[in-house]
């Protein structure tokens, strides 16, 4: 066994294994009570979605035998809750963020093994529609998608490995469209193609909890995304090299699509539902040739529903450590953030600080637009707020803004291109200064509570099997 990628072990390692694979996790998923079965012959489209959305942030889904594929499994919502997340990495939920920010500058380096479970079939002669349970999600999408795939490539220059992911379509029985955004992937992509070569890919499909949080990350070029969930997960991920292309993928994983993205070659993809809960639309994008398709023995295919809980949820924990650690940078009274629900986990900026000067909020507001730009509007309040409670933030907006004192407005900036209120991402964003006015009086913004309610016992406090007629003494 070989260590190998841009980061050390670090010294004595970690004993702990607090990581799960994608079995594992279902495992404790159903005896924790909060994984459903659906009956088999489920329908790819639409249905298996369906189901899972219908169950999302209350139970996991596995769909066995969907129609048109009695051996296939498909699964969906593993992690649609943050507490779940924590769970399967053996992190407290309140720690997520730290450990996330610790895993970071502490990368575990990841360790090759020669044998590996997402190789025990190999499928040379590649259908991807008949071969893979792929479901469609969304009425307007334009087919089947593969959501939940981890895009593994190597920067041509360097040769660092870079892990993300993006929505792929299948366009053929070895083709899929994919939207490459201007990051690594693209940048990597831009450079091959510069050079008149196509670029290798493998996509991982049922990969583990930290590998999914990991591939979020928002990290420099050249940092191997695989050393994150190595150091999330207290030891190094095992990984193989593929087959077809040299690239080092997840040992554990179920799925392993292997190919290349063609040089020189754009087809149309889309429309495909967003995380914004609208369509992205249709253009000619980046191409994916299949080459090889390796599995493990009754593979599960982990789909991830557009604009669910489980797409929101991924994509937000690593935005809001990235935002923390760039506003804690400058602003060290800045206590916690969180990427709200209902602003789907990238617009709506919740921040818990404890002000120490007038108008220094408003800073923080402008800072946290500088600090991711889909953040559109920002909500600053105090350290007696839960950020993570809406019913709080609104009331802090309630009884501590003033529209005209407290209010900040910038009109003429790149936001989000997937906002469909904007003008292709450009448009305005606004802050609010939730907090109480530092010189208040102290008792003005004093709120209520009743002494020793927290503390109270109501198993004790409360008589059980005791009805009403006894307590009034009706027919004694």
């Amino acid at each position: 066994m070989n260590e190998v990628g841009n980061a050390p072990i670090a010294p004595g390692g970690d004993s702990r294994r607090r990581d799960m694979d994608l079995r594992g996790w279902l495992r404790r998923m159903e005896d924790t009570g909060r994984l459903a079965i659906a009956k088999p012959g489920a329908s790819l489209q639409f249905a298996v979605a369906g189901l899972a959305n219908r169950h999302d942030g209350r139970q996991a889904l596995v769909a066995p035998a969907p129609e048109g594929h009695p051996d296939g499994i498909v699964v969906s919502g593993l992690l649609s809750r943050r507490e779940w997340m924590a769970e399967a990495l053996g992190i407290a939920p309140q720690d997520l963020l730290a450990e996330f920010q610790a895993a970071i500058r502490s990368p575990v380096a990841v360790r090759e093994v020669a044998d590996a479970p997402c190789q025990e079939v190999i499928h040379e002669n590649v259908d991807l529609t008949r071969l893979l349970p792929i479901p469609t999600h969304n009425e307007h999408d334009s087919g089947a998608y593969i959501t939940a795939g981890l895009v593994i490539c190597r920067n041509p220059e360097t040769g660092v490995q870079n892990v993300s992911i993006h929505r792929l379509q299948i366009s053929g029985a070895r083709e899929m469209g994919a939207l490459l955004l201007p990051r690594h992937t693209l940048s990597f992509f831009t450079e091959a193609e510069e050079r008149g070569v196509d670029l290798e890919v493998a996509v991982v499909v049922g990969a583990s909890p930290a590998c999914l949080l990991a591939s979020q990350a928002i990290v420099p070029i050249d940092f191997d995304e695989l050393t994150i969930a190595g150091a999330l997960g207290g030891a190094g991920v095992e990984v193989v090299r593929c087959r077809t292309v040299d690239l080092l993928v997840p040992a554990q994983s179920e799925i392993v699509i292997e190919g290349r993205f063609r040089a020189g070659l754009r087809k149309p993809e889309g429309p495909f539902g967003e995380f914004p809960q609208y369509y992205g639309e249709r253009a000619d994008r980046h191409v994916l040739e299949v080459d090889c398709v390796t599995t493990r023995r009754n593979p599960m295919l982990h789909t991830i529903v557009g604009g669910a809980l489980e797409h929101l949820i991924l994509g937000a924990i690593p935005r809001e450590a990235t935002i923390l650690n760039s506003l804690r940078d400058n602003f060290p009274n800045v206590q916690d953030v969180h990427l709200a629900p209902g602003g789907t986990c990238r617009y709506h900026l919740y921040i818990k600080m404890k002000p120490r000067q007038a108008g220094e909020a408003k800073n923080v507001i402008m800072g946290a637009f500088a600090a991711h730009y889909d953040i559109k509007h920002v909500v600053v309040v105090n350290e007696d707020v839960d950020i993570h409670d809406a019913e709080m933030v609104e009331w802090a907006v309630a009884t501590r803004f003033q529209a005209d004192r407290d209010l900040v407005v910038v009109s003429g900036v790149q936001g989000s291109k997937l906002d469909p209120s904007t003008d292709n991402g450009y448009g305005a964003k606004m802050g609010l200064d939730a907090t109480v006015p530092v010189d208040a009086p102290p008792f003005r913004f004093t709120r209520i509570r009743v002494p020793g309610e927290a503390e109270i016992d109501l198993n004790a406090a409360v008589a059980q099997g005791v009805t009403l007629a006894q307590v009034l003494d009706e027919g004694a």
